[in-house]
């Protein structure tokens, strides 16, 4: 079991490594693609007058400038509409932090018998532990509140 274990993990490295190496191969033949065209625009270039070859080197600058510029309108769309997601989440939590903090206050004392075990073992371990305190996670909010006032 082990040896075939190891036999299908040797496999599944192998098939990745294959793909991998199959996907730096398509991306240095685009690369090479490119390169022979950036050449032969180059060597074009080198035949014409002065003044056309800055005006080429201008237009090749235009067209790239155009692109980056284009990525990056299209980066921040991306980053716009995330920031909008994550505006409409943080109302929907702080709307449920509202309704559990007003659920809180609108719940008598003697109704929360949590409070009242933990009322208790404040003054226990007061005795014992000066500085302690025991709370639920969930009255932290409230501690904080009551902290403050």
């Amino acid at each position: 079991p082990v040896l075939r274990l190891l036999e299908a993990q040797l496999q599944d490295q192998r098939r990745e490594h294959e793909e991998e190496m199959e996907a730096l191969k398509n991306q240095m033949d685009l690369m090479q693609e490119e390169l022979e065209k950036q050449q032969q625009a180059f060597l074009q270039t080198l035949h014409l007058s002065p003044e056309v070859q800055v005006e080429f080197g201008l237009q090749q600058e235009i067209t790239r400038l155009t692109n980056e510029n284009l990525d990056l309108k299209e980066l921040l769309e991306k980053l716009e509409k995330n920031e909008k997601k994550l505006k409409k989440q943080l109302k929907i939590y702080m709307k449920k932090v509202q309704d559990f903090e007003a659920s809180q206050t609108m719940v008598p004392v003697e109704r929360r018998p949590h409070e009242r075990s933990m009322q208790v073992a404040v003054q226990r371990k007061e005795k014992d532990f000066q500085g302690m305190l025991e709370y639920y996670k969930e009255d932290e909010p409230l501690l904080i509140r009551n902290l403050i006032t």
